[in-house]
């Protein structure tokens, strides 16, 4: 597959990208060439682009996570507080297609910090098994997890004896097969 080039006239169409927080100090002479309608700053170089922001996530049509400094060292991808400006970093080549309606998407937990993302089909830790979803299908399916996560209301009805054992089991199966849930949830009734 070839993968598209993105360069500073194209990155912020329809894409998908992870940036790295940078720290501020390690950058001090940073020369910001463009600031949004939003307030957000980029400074472009041959290979990627600098962001300052207080919003990541979901920016206009794109899909923008910023993996702070303290989750980089671990499988967290833990949401970013928003409410402060964080410098991200990117490689051009870290930016991939984004749109609404392809399957593009898959579900990674981690069950550790009980936390459900999405990462993008050609992330190098792709395994082929997780069923790719477009965007919506990609967020209904973490919004199961997390209830079957953080919540035990949603057992209260079923036949089991180890609770931690049919959660695993139960987000297995949301994320590596098209079951719906209240499906899979007949099977341990």
């Amino acid at each position: 597959m070839i993968h598209k080039k993105y360069n500073k006239t194209n990155f912020h169409k329809h894409t998908f990208c992870e940036f790295t927080e940078v720290d501020a100090t390690t950058i001090p002479n940073i020369e910001w060439h463009y600031k949004s309608k939003s307030g957000s700053g980029y400074c472009f170089t041959d290979e990627g682009v600098y962001r300052i922001s207080n919003h990541w996530g979901r920016a206009a049509n794109c899909r923008w996570r910023l993996i702070s400094r303290a989750s980089s060292n671990t499988s967290s991808r833990a949401k970013i507080n928003n409410s402060q400006h964080r410098i991200g970093y990117a490689k051009w080549t870290d930016f991939y297609p984004n749109n609404e309606t392809e399957n593009l998407f898959y579900v990674e937990v981690n069950f550790d910090t009980k936390e459900a993302t999405f990462q993008y089909k050609d992330n190098l830790n792709y395994d082929g098994i997780a069923v790719l979803r477009n965007a919506s299908e990609t967020a209904k399916v973490i919004r199961q997890i997390k209830e079957i996560l953080e919540l035990d209301t949603w057992a209260k009805y079923l036949d089991i004896s180890d609770l931690e054992m049919v959660r695993n089991e139960i987000i297995h199966k949301l994320i590596t097969t098209n079951i719906p849930l209240p499906t899979i949830k007949k099977t341990f009734y």
